[in-house]
């Protein structure tokens, strides 16, 4: 039971898979796109035609797919893995999804004797890669007991947020919302030093030991500046991230003035066409350069 299943292989699925290759776990994956399998079953991992196939035999089967309806489809689908877990195995979540998704799946999951580790991730492919991005678990205690040798190799950052999946899908929205947020604002704040006159990176440099600075905002202007929109997170992934934010606001009964600004930014930059690009392509949004 020590093998591993992961299905979504994409960047941080990806990562994640390489960092328990290199921990002698072995690993089962599955993913739409054969070049991503190909270049991990060169690595060592073994290949799968679909998710129940990948989760024969594994003790944990981890879900790095990009939505509430991927999820869906690789647990519930026509091939999805539920239909041939057991009891005693567990599933552990990893994309940023409404809260009440994660309990849906969970209490599904949990009919079937399986297990839910609610373990939404934070901190970009790099950190995935290393071990040092975030894991926000929330999970029954003898559940992370069971399954904490996994957890810890994939990172060195775990927060136990509680018991009860569904809460860390809350913290990882609050998360996100507070980097769309900053990302918006450090976009702004480029684009409008630009057309100002000044040079936008000598105006960041600045921003970077001042009270301005935020890490997504070095991170990802620094790219934006050097024309570097090479996808790490696609503009989609923080707009999904955003509305869901938003929604789940509303859902308890707050309202904040800075949350719904982001989540409109992103939808714009989402309908100008730049979905596809890097999320610093707010930069070329904001500074009128996304026809260019």
């Amino acid at each position: 039971m020590r093998r591993v299943a992961i299905a979504g292989v994409g960047n941080m699925g990806g990562a994640i898979a390489q960092r328990l290759l290199d921990h002698r776990w072995p690993v089962q994956i599955f993913d739409i796109d054969p070049a991503k399998v190909a270049a991990l079953q060169a690595l060592g991992a073994t290949p799968a035609k679909d998710a129940s196939q990948a989760a024969v035999g594994c003790g944990v089967f981890i879900v790095c797919v990009v939505d509430a309806a991927q999820t869906e489809d690789v647990l519930f689908g026509a091939n999805g893995a539920a239909q041939v877990m057991r009891a005693g195995q567990a599933v552990v979540l990893c994309p940023t999804i409404a809260p009440q998704d994660v309990e849906g799946f969970a209490r599904r999951l949990g009919e079937r004797g399986i297990s839910t580790i609610d373990a939404p991730m934070s901190g970009g492919p790099a950190r995935a890669r290393d071990g040092s991005m975030s894991l926000m678990v929330a999970c029954e205690d003898a559940v992370f007991e069971r399954q904490r040798m996994v957890i810890e190799v994939m990172s060195s950052k775990v927060f136990r947020i509680s018991g009860k999946p569904g809460d860390g899908a809350r913290t990882k929205l609050v998360n996100n919302l507070l980097a769309g947020i900053n990302l918006a604002g450090a976009a702004e704040a480029l684009a409008m030093a630009q057309r100002m006159g000044l040079d936008p990176a000598a105006t960041l440099d600045v921003i970077e030991q001042s009270s301005g600075q935020s890490w997504i905002g070095s991170d990802r202007m620094r790219r934006a500046i050097a024309g570097d929109y090479e996808p790490r997170a696609h503009v989609t992934l923080l707009q999904k991230d955003t509305r869901l934010a938003v929604e789940a606001a509303t859902g308890a009964g707050f309202e904040g003035p800075l949350g719904a600004a982001a989540r409109d930014v992103f939808a714009r930059a989402a309908q100008a066409g730049l979905g596809h690009l890097d999320d610093a392509a707010l930069f070329q949004l904001l500074s009128g350069r996304q026809h260019q």
